[in-house]
């Protein structure tokens, strides 16, 4: 009787060790995915061992000689899948993952405005999330925020979008019934933090360990999907979600992945809707990660002339740079790299523009300095003051490629800013505001002879002042005006044009500016 029990106590045990390493696990049911092949391989030899502990000398040694054996079987039939979906033997598949079209760098990337770059990047994002989760005592308590930070276009607005999570598993306890009450949002080129509110919690995280963890929700209810690199966005309401982007492999068993759906979880109910690729919301930005579109470009720049020559004589391979940053362009959010050849040197023969919701790439030939030679050249002139650059996204400044980067000081705020010619990365400015580094910019691009559209984006405009005052900006002083005829502002930085001194309230006066959403820069007084 003893015995038995113990063999009931062994069976048991192992069902609940199954169900716990399932749980914790999460294996999709798939025959595409290598955890299933895994989770299965390890699951015979477990199973052959506790066969072995249950029978005790009474166990059958061709049972257990079996299990082992279709272990043994599933396992190189594992690695000749693997070996077979590999670049090795599928290269051109590999190197057509991606359609490339080339492009016209004016055509396609319009000069913007300067409220519309962004000018932050992720590491001062997180730095600013945390300054504003500290001013908030009543949450700082039991929440903390992520540091997903996703990139997104909201209103045309590049932004970063992330969840708070639960600060620990006792919080969760106490918080669990009403969710994570609100979500971080940072303007990207206002540098605006917001804490946003909700009238209903997120319920859905994946802070969250139990039933409602995002992972173990989606595969519950989707037990054969494979997803791809899952982010956090809000919809044009400001509605929290998930962009769970669902992969299957098209090269053999386990190569050339690919996204043919996209399923969208309501962080708040957990309403799951599924798209197909083509059908995703104008929203959602976030469908193909940046790795997985930089592993693209890598096999199609690497294998065109076969796998072999990418390792040995290496004729006509490109590669990504090191580093890559984000473009919002057409309210799409493009992943921005350079490309380098591989046997060359230390420069640039191009970049590639990849759209994050529909995988479209764009490559433009232009030849120039790779982005870190760029943020040698920026920090170079700011080299007393100990600033970093930030990563650089690539900017149509007077229609010639230009690299933009902000200098951040030893606490990760931003301090300056600083464009780089791309072609002749010797053209370095810097400036205290973004209009400022541009100004500094088109005048050394003038100096250096190079052709340049001056009045890219300049209007003029005369009238009475209505409204003139002094107002401090990052150390700077401005003259904010009114003009009768309009209900813009008008700025400029008094060390820009002194002459701005010289007017008074109900003086007529004929500048020429340059058009922004919130005020409007001058450049010049007539």
């Amino acid at each position: 009787m003893k015995k038995r029990l113990f063999k009931i106590s062994i069976i048991l045990l192992f069902a609940f060790l199954l169900f716990l390493f399932y749980y914790i696990y999460l294996p999709v049911i798939n025959i595409h995915s290598s955890d299933l092949w895994i989770f299965i391989i390890s699951l015979l030899f477990l199973g052959a061992g506790a066969y072995k502990i249950i029978k005790f000398k009474t166990a059958n040694q061709k049972i257990i000689k079996g299990i082992i054996f279709l272990g043994i079987t599933l396992f190189s039939i594992y690695l000749i899948g693997y070996i077979l979906s590999s670049p090795i033997i599928n290269a051109k598949k590999y190197q057509s993952l991606i359609n490339i079209k080339n492009s016209d760098f004016n055509k396609d990337i319009k000069e913007i405005s300067y409220d519309e770059i962004p000018i932050l990047d992720k590491e001062t994002a997180i730095n600013l999330g945390a300054r504003k989760m500290g001013s908030i005592i009543d949450m700082v308590s039991q929440f903390e925020v992520d540091n997903l930070y996703t990139q997104i276009n909201y209103n045309a607005t590049p932004t970063r979008v992330t969840p708070l999570n639960y600060g620990n598993i006792f919080k969760w306890i106490t918080n669990r019934k009403n969710g994570i009450p609100a979500y971080m949002k940072i303007d990207m080129a206002t540098q605006e933090t917001e804490l946003i509110t909700l009238d209903n919690g997120i319920k859905y995280s994946f802070s969250e360990p139990l039933n409602r963890n995002v992972n173990r929700y989606l595969r519950f209810n989707y037990p054969t999907y494979m997803f791809d690199k899952i982010s956090f966005e809000i919809d044009d309401n400001g509605i929290p979600y998930w962009i769970c982007p669902v992969k299957t492999y098209s090269i053999g068993l386990f190569g050339g992945p690919i996204i043919k759906k996209v399923i969208l979880l309501n962080a708040i109910t957990g309403e799951l809707t599924e798209y197909n690729i083509k059908d995703v919301p104008m929203w959602v930005d976030s469908v193909y990660s940046a790795e997985l579109l930089i592993s693209y470009y890598n096999y199609y720049g690497m294998l065109k002339n076969g796998y072999f020559n990418s390792i040995l004589g290496q004729k006509g391979c490109l590669k990504t740079t090191e580093g890559y940053n984000y473009i919002a362009l057409n309210d799409d959010v493009y992943v921005y790299t350079g490309v380098t050849s591989v046997t060359g040197d230390k420069s640039n023969v191009g970049f590639v523009l990849m759209n994050q919701r529909t995988g479209e790439a764009n490559y433009y030939t232009i030849s120039g300095a790779q982005e870190t030679s760029a943020m040698v050249s920026a920090e170079g002139q700011v080299q007393h003051l100990g600033y970093k650059s930030t990563f650089p996204i690539l900017l149509n400044i007077s229609n010639q490629p230009t690299y933009f980067m902000s200098l951040k000081d030893e606490a990760g705020l931003v301090k300056k800013y600083a464009m780089v010619n791309v072609e002749k990365y010797q053209i370095v400015a810097i400036g205290d505001t973004v209009s400022e580094c541009e100004t500094n910019y088109i005048n050394l691009m003038s100096e250096s002879n190079i052709e340049i559209n001056k009045n890219h984006n300049k209007k003029n405009i005369s009238g009475t002042i209505t409204y003139l005052k002094e107002v401090v900006i990052n150390g700077n002083t401005h003259i904010f005006i009114k003009i009768n005829n309009t209900d813009k502002y008008f700025s400029i930085p008094i060390k820009n044009n002194i002459n701005i001194l010289n007017y008074s309230l109900n003086d007529n006066i004929n500048i020429e500016y340059e058009e922004q959403s919130s005020y409007n820069i001058i450049t010049q007084i007539n």
